[in-house]
């Protein structure tokens, strides 16, 4: 049980101009109390994305030289073990490949996916692959400029999807393990405006979430793959904002409870975070709560491994809050003061061996 299982978290956080060098703090988790206790802060430039390896022995993390790969103590504690350059401008998102054979960065500012090979240590190699994509020039009076907001690997580790905000679609690729090279065979098109920012698969992998920041929703999708000719069939749309106009509201968060029963999103302008039971039959959600989060902009939300308490990261107001989640009630409660942290992005918790 989660309950007496000795978890961290990982924050990662803007640093320029704020008079900080700690991008990363890690904290201890007081699961009972739904609080976090500082432990460790560790000295990174603007560390904009973290993530864990899935064999849970590596973080890494963005930062503006490119990526940086941590070893990850036994205490949770972080040890440094390389850098390496994606070779263009600061990346927004990473992640890794099911088998933690390559690491994958998301180009926001120049729309660009890059491949790095990793080693068997964790460290980061070079680089296999780098592909941009590419833009339409001014259509339709919008100039749709890419801009690569998210990247993630499906379960059977066959592709590649890169959600391009600016151009209101998915890239998919064929990912080939051996080389590290990636294949375009595939898009999925969003809405215009609609603006796909994050995703997430389903534990089994046959379900597909896209988070749409501009339309202030979620999407779901079940991909089957035909023997190398992946499908993506669109099976249900939800909204994150009740309002018919969502306007200056905008989708961010995108993260799966430790057990899967639940989605959480948020939406910054509205400053809400939305909690989704997930049917893992039918992959459909249902929304269970959509409740402020006391914060501007919650740019990551998500819920503690044992669904009772919840953490916003807002971005805007420089601070944690925290909650205690009742998810058959519907409700959330402030559960004690705001933590502080410069211009917060992203959270991960990490489960202690032993």
């Amino acid at each position: 049980m989660a309950g007496k299982d000795k978890y961290v978290a990982y924050v990662s956080s803007y640093t320029s101009g704020l008079g900080s060098k700690f991008g990363i703090k890690i904290y201890d988790v007081d699961m009972k109390n739904g609080r976090f206790k500082e432990k460790q802060k560790v000295e990174i430039t603007n560390s904009s994305y973290i993530g864990i390896s899935h064999n849970k022995k590596t973080l890494y993390s963005i930062t503006d030289a490119g990526v940086e790969a941590y070893h990850i103590l036994p205490d949770g504690g972080l040890e440094f073990l390389n850098e390496a350059s994606i070779n263009g401008m600061r990346g927004c998102y990473l992640n890794m490949d099911q088998e933690d054979n390559y690491l994958l960065t998301a180009g926001y500012h120049d729309g660009k996916v890059t491949i790095l090979k990793l080693n068997k240590d964790g460290s980061i190699g070079e680089i296999t692959d780098e592909r941009y994509h590419k833009g339409l020039g001014t259509a339709a009076g919008r100039n749709h400029v890419p801009h690569v907001q998210c990247i993630k690997v499906s379960k059977d580790n066959k592709y590649l999807l890169a959600a391009d905000l600016g151009m209101d679609r998915v890239n998919v690729y064929s990912l080939n393990v051996e080389s590290g090279k990636i294949k375009e065979v595939d898009v999925i098109h969003c809405d215009q405006e609609s603006s796909p920012r994050h995703m997430q698969f389903s534990k089994d992998g046959r379900f597909l979430y896209v988070c749409l920041e501009q339309k202030c929703g979620i999407e779901v999708y079940e991909y089957t793959d035909n023997n190398g000719d992946p499908e993506f069939n669109k099976i249900q749309t939800v909204s994150n904002s009740d309002e018919a106009d969502s306007i200056g509201v905008a989708s961010s968060a995108l993260t799966f409870s430790e057990d899967y029963n639940y989605l959480v999103s948020s939406t910054a302008g509205e400053n809400n975070v939305i909690i989704y039971k997930v049917d893992k039959e039918t992959g459909l959600l249902t929304k269970k709560i959509q409740l402020p989060i006391a914060g501007e902009y919650p740019k990551d939300a998500a819920l503690f491994p044992d669904n009772k308490h919840l953490v916003s990261l807002n971005h805007e107001s420089d601070s944690l809050t925290f909650f205690k989640v009742d998810l058959e009630a519907g409700t959330l409660v402030m559960n004690g003061p705001e933590e502080h942290v410069n211009r917060p992005n992203c959270i991960v918790f990490h489960k202690l061996e032993g």
